[in-house]
């Protein structure tokens, strides 16, 4: 034992010194050193010879359990020296007067055989053998590990003690803290007899010895965690310490991880082997212990491992000894890297079969369901016919409590034990609608899976839990054609369910398409109250808002969030409030995108949150808000990462870029160039990213790659019917990148288009500008900029859908000014065109 961990046995030196002392004054002396493995008893042993003074003779032993089956082993060798010396004359000279080798030859013969030879009279000629060796000098006897020696041994330090009457004899022993040991019962009773326990190193002790150790100042962190690993053990301090000076670990500033992983190997290396090799029982119910994981119990193990109580009992009391497990009850490691250190030391094998063991037991005990998913998850056996509905409750109780990651993993081990088909679908669609707080890519193909259902009810009924802004926005393209055909194939039976028909038009709705719409149109009107409803309401406001028409969007929104209640307010109140925003409320927009955050913050829904935030960021910025506006899109782009839903970390990003760039702070401009959304992606993220680039443009002086960005924009928004130039407001950008290339008659041009809707309403007759189609007025004739250039490519051979895409309008407008300007030309078509614009 080193010198520091002696200076902390002081006490149990000084009763040792005092025993071999009284010895050489002729006084008989028996100590026995209990303790568990490792708390140094040998050590002390050792110091305590070293400090004996001279004269005395010391007789050694050490106890081995493969030695318990040679009778007499232990006194063999403590009277190896005497029977060694074949010459009596040898004998006499070093020991004048009585000599025990006459004793020690009648009691223990050459042979190991003692026929004839009875117990009692053996024991006696060793008393007496032993007795000649104090005629002239006092003896101490030391055995080490006594409680692994041989019976007979043990009868014999048993008789002798009893027998010494104030020989100059001092029997030191060391023993185990063997709680049932009959021997240390009997030498505790007697009266000249002393028993010694050295518990555990204290925290200061650990501390000390640890400096030692490194020769260095220590990290009070470090110190703490080698006595919470070692908890006072000497030895086990002596070996974590050792690798740790071997790993080169800084004693000053240790790298806490690295010194929690050598612990580990430490305890598995000492401790546990150890008690694998002395009690292989209590090894086994340890790693029961450690399989059935934090919750467990010693008597769960015990059923897991086959024990008895009676053998629970006893092992039960070996692993205190070992002070790796709390005392309980309920019995717990200590540490969680003991249980660590366990389950590296068992072969993989035997952890697969316990694991399913494991599960099977808790099956039939009524455990909880994720606890008992999680053995079946360890286990290596599928196809087991109790296993689906266990993995099934346990997903759903880990999604009621946003544990996504666990439930995914539950319903994955729950597909690959499932063989029915129609179970697989339903498995496919839980799965699903998990995987939309996770994995948004995944619940894409989750949901394209289940378009093979052959019943259109029953497909839309699988589909039903996917419809939904998150799925529509972030995989638009993989979510678009199932649900379309799963609804136009619902709409096609007779009396559609409500409850289906309106989920699934909302999300082609959302997704840029019409499938269905009429019935569900139809439905809607029937069954308002319908839970369904608002998420109907809500696409069909953002669609109104999106092509122009105000007053529609604002009348369907308001029915929308009539229908939610502010505290329950989901993503289907995401139209109405992009509605109310693409309208000009901004107010309302931002309480009810607030409302949809509040709502998925509190179910943990990350796609929905993120969208949500999205939204609420766009809305800050339009209300001039910036700092909110960031903050929100930082957030999103962060949340929309974690679900992988990469359509929607781009559109965030994107409104990073814009926030900051009008806060005047720098932008990650080579990242928004990295953005690569797909062409399938929704427009309106699309065109998010466009302005944002157009932005950055704009901002560094590039204002013809600007412009061609914005009017890529307005293309694409166009393309896809958003005629409202409120959604993205490139228009603006536009006219600012025409006016800085100097283009100032295509600014005013671009910028003064009306709103798409306001010009096909009918004017009065003294706001017209022009004469009447056929008439012929003197009066002078002026074509607005926006004419003018509508004119211009007309003329140049361009069709009507060619100028609206050329000019980023839709069709419709492209046709109210074709029509005003032939009433102030006062022709009928385009083949009057030329030759009425040169009359001008």
């Amino acid at each position: 034992m080193p010198t520091g961990v002696l200076l902390h046995r002081e006490a149990e030196l000084a009763e040792l010194a005092r025993a071999v002392s009284g010895a050489g004054a002729g006084r008989s002396a028996v100590v026995l050193v209990r303790g568990p493995r490792g708390i140094g008893k040998s050590a002390l042993l050792r110091a305590a010879l070293a400090r004996m003074p001279g004269g005395a003779m010391v007789l050694r032993a050490r106890c081995h359990d493969n030695e318990r089956d040679f009778p007499y082993g232990v006194v063999r060798q403590l009277f190896d020296p005497f029977m060694r010396m074949t010459s009596g004359a040898a004998v006499v000279a070093q020991f004048p007067g009585e000599s025990p080798d006459e004793f020690l030859a009648e009691a223990l013969p050459e042979s190991s055989e003692n026929a004839g030879n009875g117990r009692e009279r053996v024991l006696n000629n060793l008393f007496h053998a032993a007795r000649s060796l104090t005629s002239r000098t006092p003896v101490v006897m030391a055995v080490d590990d006594l409680h692994l020696a041989d019976e007979e041994s043990r009868q014999w330090f048993s008789y002798l003690a009893r027998r010494l009457d104030g020989l100059p004899v001092a029997l030191l022993a060391t023993s185990a803290d063997e709680a049932d040991d009959p021997l240390a019962a009997e030498l505790g009773a007697l009266g000249h007899a002393r028993t010694l326990t050295p518990g555990p190193l204290c925290d200061s002790c650990v501390a000390e010895r640890v400096a030692e150790e490194f020769d260095a100042p220590v990290d009070p962190e470090l110190a703490a965690v080698c006595h919470n690993l070692s908890r006072g053990n000497p030895l086990v301090l002596e070996e974590l310490t050792a690798r740790l000076v071997a790993a080169r670990i800084s004693a000053g500033s240790p790298d806490l991880d690295t010194v929690l992983r050598i612990g580990a190997a430490t305890l598995a290396d000492t401790t546990l082997s150890w008690l694998r090799r002395s009690h292989p029982r209590a090894a086994e119910l340890l790693t029961g212990l450690a399989v059935l994981g934090a919750d467990a119990d010693l008597a769960t193990a015990a059923l897991l491992t086959g024990q008895g109580e009676l053998l629970v009992d006893e092992a039960r009391e070996a692993l205190r000894r070992t002070d790796l497990i709390e005392p309980g009850p309920p019995e717990t490691f200590r540490h969680e890297l003991v249980r660590t250190a366990v389950l590296a030391r068992t072969d993989p094998r035997v952890l697969v079969a316990l694991h399913e063991r494991a599960a099977a037991l808790l099956v039939r005990l009524g455990a909880p369901a994720a606890r008992t998913a999680e053995h079946l998850m360890s286990s290596g056996t599928t196809g087991l016919d109790w296993a689906v509905p266990v993995l099934r409750t346990a997903a759903k109780e880990a999604a009621a409590d946003g544990h996504w990651d666990d439930a995914a993993r539950y319903l994955q081990r729950a597909l690959a034990d499932a063989a029915d088909p129609e179970l697989v679908r339903s498995l496919t669609g839980q799965l699903g609608t998990v995987e939309l707080h996770r994995d948004v890519a995944a619940a894409a193909r989750c949901a394209a899976g289940l378009a093979d259902a052959a019943d259109p009810v029953e497909r839309a009924r699988l589909l039903r839990p996917f419809a939904g802004p998150v799925l529509a926005l972030s995989a638009a393209g993989a979510a678009a054609i199932p649900f379309a055909e799963a609804a136009g194939a619902l709409a096609a039976t007779p009396e559609p369910p409500a409850d289906l028909l309106l989920p699934l038009a909302a999300q082609t709705l959302l997704t840029g398409r019409r499938t269905a719409l009429r019935p569900a149109l139809a439905a809607l009107r029937a069954r308002a109250a319908e839970p369904a409803a608002p998420g109907m309401l809500g696409a069909l406001a953002a669609l109104a808002a999106a092509g122009g028409l105000p007053r529609t969007a604002v009348r369907l929104a308001a029915r929308c969030v009539r229908k939610v209640s502010p505290a329950e307010a989901g993503s289907d109140v995401l139209g109405a409030a992009m509605a109310y925003a693409w309208t000009g409320r901004l107010d309302e927009a931002a309480a009810w995108a607030g409302r949809a955050v509040r709502s998925a913050q509190r179910w943990n829904h990350r796609g929905e949150l993120a969208l949500a935030l999205l939204a609420r960021s766009d809305i800050a910025h339009r209300q001039g808000r910036l700092d909110a506006a960031l903050a929100d899109a930082e957030q999103a782009a962060e949340l929309a990462r974690q679900v992988r839903a990469e359509e929607l970390v781009g559109a965030a990003k994107a409104l990073v870029v814009r926030a900051r760039l009008r806060r005047g702070l720098p932008v990650d401009a080579v990242g928004l160039a990295a953005i690569d959304l797909p062409a399938e992606a929704h427009p309106l993220l699309r065109a998010v990213v466009l302005e944002a680039r157009g932005l950055v443009a704009a901002h560094r002086g590039d204002h013809q790659e600007a412009l061609r960005l914005f009017l890529e924009c307005g293309h694409q928004l166009a393309a896809r019917g958003v005629a409202n130039p409120a959604c993205v407001p490139w228009r603006v950008h536009a006219a600012q990148a025409y006016q800085a290339l100097g283009e100032h008659a295509a600014a005013r041009t671009i910028a003064a288009d009306p709103l798409p809707g306001g010009d096909a309403r009918p004017r009065p007759a003294e706001e017209r500008t022009g004469p009447a189609i056929g008439t012929r007025d003197a009066g002078p004739v002026r074509l607005t900029p926006s004419e003018r250039r509508v004119t211009e490519l007309v003329l140049q051979g361009l069709s009507n859908l060619e100028v609206a895409e050329r000019l980023c309008l839709s069709k419709r407008t492209v046709d109210t000014h074709l029509g005003r300007i032939y009433r102030k030309l006062a022709i009928k078509g385009r083949p009057e065109l030329g030759a009425a614009v040169k009359a001008l």
